[in-house]
């Protein structure tokens, strides 16, 4: 991450029962904040029907959420994505591209944002290679979604709504944007 986005200016950690640390760092880009959780990858995600997990086979991510700074209090999203992080250990879920992630308030205060839709890795930070047989940790970023956008998204698909906010030039860094028009 330090190669791609600097050194962090912030940190905070973040420890929930039965799980590991996860740590979210804030890295500053201009007028662009990022945040980025560290932790989640120290396990692999593994199948939630799998009888025994495999300890070292199986996808490590972790998430990056950019926002323009100066806008609104985003760093008061450090615990939610912490608990966004921490789902694949607390909840046994994968999380990859095209999922929804939601915990159900705002992520920040005064955010019309209760999720997120997993975007595909690839992109602002380079996968990070591990030794055989770990898969790589993917650098995956996360894009706030209103709850009308989350719904929709359910129902048409992520490519979609990817396309609607593509069509309609919405600005994803924004933290107070509306909603796409979804008509």
């Amino acid at each position: 991450m330090r190669t791609a986005l600097g050194e962090p200016d912030a940190r905070a950690a973040v420890t929930f029962l039965g799980t590991d640390r996860i740590e979210v760092l804030r890295f500053v880009d201009g007028d662009v904040l990022r945040y980025a959780t560290l932790g989640m990858s120290a396990q692999p995600m593994a199948d939630p029907t799998a009888v025994v997990a495999d300890p070292l086979r199986g996808p490590r991510a972790e998430l990056v959420l950019s926002v323009r700074a100066g806008r609104a209090d985003t760093d008061k999203a450090l615990r939610p994505l912490a608990v966004l992080a921490a789902a694949p250990q607390v909840e046994g879920v994968i999380v990859a591209p095209g999922a929804s992630l939601d915990v159900g308030d705002p992520l920040w205060p005064g955010a019309p944002f209760t999720s997120v839709l997993v975007g595909a890795a690839g992109g602002l930070v380079e996968d990070l290679e591990l030794d055989e047989p770990r898969d790589p940790v993917r650098f995956l970023p996360l894009l706030p979604m209103t709850p009308n956008e989350a719904a929709w998204k359910r129902v048409h698909g992520a490519e979609a709504l990817q396309a609607r906010w593509l069509e309609r030039g919405t600005d994803l860094r924004d933290p107070l944007r509306t909603g796409v028009a979804l008509d």
